[in-house]
């Protein structure tokens, strides 16, 4: 029995009854072996958590308490929403944001290590200066967009102002 190489494994699909053979397989980027000598991180989500403090549970007090708001029975008779208590800062976090008390604790957690971010370093903490930099890029987009407008404006009114050509002009 002889083998093909690597690269040219074929595939067998079966659809609606039918046989169909594909071609080469292609390996997905994450799966593909990397060369010597490099690393790669893939790294998923909105957050680098990296430079937060890390959570002491020894430190923090988890209550469960019955949630409120939008969604009737179901949200004022569960027990789901999660406090948290950070006793050496005296930080409290209250996360109900889904029905999960497991999810709910999760982000509870990412939201004290926000917090005692902006507690511990103040102003140069991450969530403030990834904050103060996202109200500069709105300010910058709000002057141009208000620029734009106006010299818009300013044309409008030049060729307003200005005589139309061919109206027995001389």
């Amino acid at each position: 029995m002889w083998r093909l190489p690597l690269p040219f494994i074929s595939c067998m699909y079966c659809l609606s009854g039918r046989v169909v053979w594909g071609g080469p397989r292609r390996v997905p980027a994450l799966l593909r072996p990397l060369p010597a000598g490099l690393t790669c991180v893939f790294a998923s989500g909105k957050k680098d958590l990296t430079n937060f403090p890390v959570l002491n549970e020894d430190e923090l007090e988890e209550q469960f308490v019955r949630g409120s708001g939008p969604g009737g029975q179901a949200t004022n008779k569960t027990s789901n929403c999660v406090v948290l208590k950070h006793f050496p800062s005296g930080t409290v976090v209250k996360c109900h944001q889904t029905r999960s008390v497991d999810t709910n604790r999760k982000r509870a957690r990412e939201i004290m290590r926000e917090k005692l971010d902006v507690v511990y370093k103040g102003e140069l903490s991450e969530v403030l200066v990834k904050k103060k930099a996202s109200e500069l890029r709105k300010q910058d987009k709000r002057r141009k967009a208000n620029d734009n407008l106006e010299r818009k404006r300013l044309f409008r009114e030049a060729l307003a102002a200005d005589p139309k050509p061919g109206n027995g002009g001389v």
